[in-house]
């Protein structure tokens, strides 16, 4: 596997040497070059396309979530499997939809996700292709370029060679049939919690395609830190999902409820955007929320000040 896609030693040793080490495309991270041909989204103040997780604003339908998100100002929209499902069962069209997604400007990097992929036994994997293959399907349907693979059910003490091989063949599996690209996420309510323990799966599947899927929320909650995104490279994180975390309450209470516009909480998020920026990440920032009072409110305005917010946080970065 091109192990500096994900470990950064030419980083690391560049930095014991007082210099700037080549990334994962061979342009110094930072340098003139590097600036001089970067593309840049948001009227220049991005690096990264700004996408809308359809969760922030999950009582509109996903129809209305696209126009919202359009109408918005996104680059891109992250839908969900179970209104992609819902929208087939009611007569819709995922490639028609696919198709008016496009037509409006945005594109669909991700779709959430694969759920019960990554079981424990021989008998459960065998079992579960089917609805997995379902969910790909969709996924390709609307035109996005990755899946999330949820750990939900890896079960406690999980092998990590056997989760491993499993995540290997459904990236086979994902590109060769349904021309996507499946990349793993973690979260601290599941075995599988930290960012380290899905990039060591995603290591030891032994495959070029091989992703994760950080989000600062659970990088913050699981407790596993922030540190460890200096060690990626950019070209083996899919998406990066980004919200911030109140002061309280405490955090080990916290739940994905509390949730709250970027710059609204105490999350380091302007050092967190400067180390992805460092990493050479290409992929888009994903504004993630699942805070009910949000729901509660005008959803076209919810999805207009998530994505103020989240250019004011990345224009006082710098990156």
């Amino acid at each position: 596997m091109e192990r500096r896609k994900f470990i950064s030693v030419g980083a690391l040793a560049g930095l014991a040497a007082g210099t700037i080490s080549t990334g994962a495309f061979g342009a110094a991270a930072g340098s003139k070059e590097t600036v001089a041909k970067e593309k840049r989204y948001q009227k220049g103040v991005s690096p990264w396309p700004i996408c809308l997780d359809t969760a922030t604003i999950r009582p509109a339908s996903l129809k209305d979530k696209v126009k919202i998100a359009a109408k918005a100002g996104y680059d891109a929209i992250e839908p969900w499997d179970g209104e992609l499902e819902k929208f087939e069962a009611e007569g819709g069209n995922l490639k028609d939809l696919g198709k008016e997604i496009r037509d409006l400007g945005l594109f669909v990097p991700s779709m959430i996700g694969l759920w019960n992929a990554l079981p424990p036994t021989k008998e459960l994997w065998e079992e579960s292709l089917k609805d997995t293959r379902r969910r790909m399907r969709m996924a390709a349907d609307i035109g996005a370029q990755h899946v999330q693979t949820i750990p939900n059910t890896v079960g406690d003490n999980y092998d990590v060679r056997w989760v491993a091989a499993r995540y290997r063949e459904i990236i086979e599996m994902g590109m060769n049939e349904f021309n996507l690209n499946p990349a793993l996420v973690f979260v601290k309510y599941f075995p599988m919690r930290t960012m380290g323990q899905a990039a060591a799966v995603a290591l030891d599947a032994n495959h070029p395609k091989a992703m994760v899927i950080p989000d600062v929320f659970h990088m913050y909650i699981s407790e596993g830190g922030f540190e460890g995104l200096k060690l990626l490279q950019g070209n083996a994180i899919a998406i990066f999902q980004f919200n911030d975390a109140p002061a309280a309450p405490s955090l080990p209470e916290l739940g994905d409820e509390h949730r709250v516009f970027p710059g609204d909480g105490i999350l380091p998020l302007t050092d967190i955007l400067k180390d992805l920026k460092a990493t050479g990440f290409k992929g888009c920032v994903s504004l993630e929320l699942y805070n009910p009072e949000y729901w509660k409110q005008d959803l076209q305005q919810v999805a207009e000040t998530g994505l103020r917010k989240t250019l004011e946080v990345i224009k006082k970065s710098g990156v």
